[in-house]
């Protein structure tokens, strides 16, 4: 298979890409782990692709206490080796095959916005934000958008035309917590079929909050913020957890049932709605209670 004809443009400096996506627009090809299968399958048929391959300074990863910056051009697998971050990294280790990680890019993957993706969901959770840019009368502009306004349907952001992702912001967990990611695909590498991020923070032997965020059950990641009811020991200010002693008993039956009712999933050829709306409760309480014992161990260490 064979791409639509496209005029192809390689700019050299942030300021000429994104003066070239105002003056044409077209697609941006980072990573191409997705736009490339899309142009040869003529999904996507743009009249101009943007390479900023070649733009300087687009693939850093910065670490801070308060969390992590990927540029534009980070690799997955970049990214994996750093380690800078525990749930991004654990994500990174289900997307795909080495050969995509190699070339694939994390904001990349946010931009994509595909309802299956780990990367999405991961960030949507942590309640990071995106770092978008554009050509704004002679200079450049930049505004952030929080995950929870960026994914906008499948397969589509809250990127505007002309504009540029240029770098992604992942929170660091706070202390005393822990995360977990557990998925379903029919084969290692598949998107899968459901999958479910968690981060619980423990204070004091209690669960003092819990998150989840979903792929593969709505239009992009559902994100289900776990009130005291739904939490082990179910009063409203948070669940014993037998003075942080975790042995994996705990009861996240009722927030299962949250992640479960919060679910929008649809029937296609691969699963049913309903094995892929009781796949996500069991994955998301099994994800809950990994991240609690993590979070208490962390606050025990």
């Amino acid at each position: 298979m064979k791409p639509p004809p496209f005029t192809y443009h390689a700019p050299r400096d942030l300021p000429a890409a994104l003066r070239t996506l105002a003056e044409v627009g077209g697609k941006v090809l980072a990573g191409g782990q997705s736009l490339i299968p899309m142009l040869n399958m003529r999904l996507a048929a743009p009249g101009h692709v943007v390479d900023i391959n070649r733009v300087a300074g687009l693939d850093g990863i910065e670490v801070s206490r308060a969390g992590v910056t990927v540029g534009a051009l980070a690799r997955h697998a970049d990214v994996e080796r750093a380690g800078a971050h525990p749930l991004l990294t654990r994500a990174l280790k289900l997307v795909a095959h080495p050969a995509i990680r190699n070339r694939g890019t994390v904001v990349g993957s946010l931009v994509h916005a595909d309802p299956a993706a780990e990367l999405p969901a991961v960030l949507a959770v942590l309640g990071g934000h995106v770092r978008v840019a554009r050509w704004d009368g002679g200079r450049v502009a930049f505004r952030e958008i929080p995950a929870e306004e960026f994914f906008v349907g499948p397969m589509e952001s809250a990127v505007g035309p002309g504009e540029l992702a240029v770098s992604a912001f992942f929170p660091a967990p706070a202390e005393g917590s822990g995360a977990a990611f557990h998925e379903v695909s029919r084969r290692h590498g598949d998107y899968a079929l459901a999958g479910a991020c968690a981060v619980v923070t423990v204070a004091g032997g209690r669960v003092a909050g819990a998150r989840v965020a979903c792929i593969g059950v709505g239009g992009g990641p559902v994100v289900v913020d776990l009130p005291g009811g739904d939490l082990p020991g179910g009063d409203l200010a948070g669940g014993d957890l037998a003075g942080g002693d975790l042995d994996g008993s705990e009861d996240w039956s009722a927030a299962a049932a949250r992640v479960r009712e919060a679910a929008e999933p649809d029937d296609d050829i691969h699963a049913s709605a309903a094995y892929r709306r009781h796949l996500v409760g069991v994955l998301a309480e099994r994800a809950l209670r990994d991240a609690a014992r993590e979070g208490a161990a962390a606050r025990g260490a």
